[in-house]
């Protein structure tokens, strides 16, 4: 299921590009300036964002959606606002991302804590930061040690790891453990493409040999 069939309750990944992979965020205040309309477009159109990471020329999002169209209109808000302010910070015109975001729904609790998880070591995959923990523009800091970030709304499946915060916080850091390539390039794949984890999963499970004649 793409990002066109979306429902009140659903959460998605959402990844957004730059043009030609281009850098869309320069420095630390146009990284600030990203977050702080980001809270306030989940806050007007109603997304409860569980995870996030601002690399250099895209960014990825985790979020449940209040009704089917809380998705669109928040990235649409985002995305005007958010260009607007680049393109005359940086004496540039025209458009910044390459097209528009893709997304897919994330329906089993495996896969909402993998694609968190995912989410949050891309500094990590990409040589950024050695460890999820000292790189400044994630969730990282509030799901596994619980430092206070106003954008970051817990899900169920998040607080079901523990008894209490502690006991949540030190599951969580559990996963990073043993990450999982095969997991990330299905997500991944999802996407990119729009479509459910489990289609991924389906397309690529080898059928059954065909019987001789």
């Amino acid at each position: 299921m793409g990002f066109r069939g979306l429902s009140p309750g659903m959460t998605v990944h959402v990844i957004q590009r730059g043009n030609n992979k281009g850098r869309i965020f320069e420095t630390a205040r146009d990284s600030g300036q990203f977050l702080a309309w980001l809270l306030e477009a989940a806050e007007t159109y109603g997304l409860s964002l569980h995870a996030y990471v601002l690399m250099s020329n895209h960014f990825h999002l985790l979020a449940t959606l209040e009704s089917k169209d809380s998705l669109a209109r928040a990235m649409q808000s985002l995305g005007i606002r958010y260009t607007r302010y680049f393109n005359a910070v940086n004496e540039r015109s025209g458009t910044l991302y390459e097209g528009r975001y893709r997304a897919c729904v994330i329906d089993r609790d495996d896969y909402f804590l993998g694609c968190s998880r995912y989410i949050e070591m891309n500094p990590v995959r990409a040589g950024m930061a050695a460890s999820p923990d000292v790189y400044r523009w994630s969730s990282y800091k509030a799901n596994a040690t619980g430092r206070e970030d106003a954008l970051v709304t817990p899900h169920d499946t998040y607080l079901r790891l523990g008894a209490d915060d502690e006991a949540r916080r030190a599951g969580y850091r559990a996963l990073f453990d043993a990450p999982s390539q095969a997991f990330d390039d299905m997500l991944r794949a999802a996407t990119n493409r729009g479509i459910g984890l489990d289609e991924v999963a389906n397309i690529r499970r080898p059928g059954r040999p065909r019987k001789a004649a």
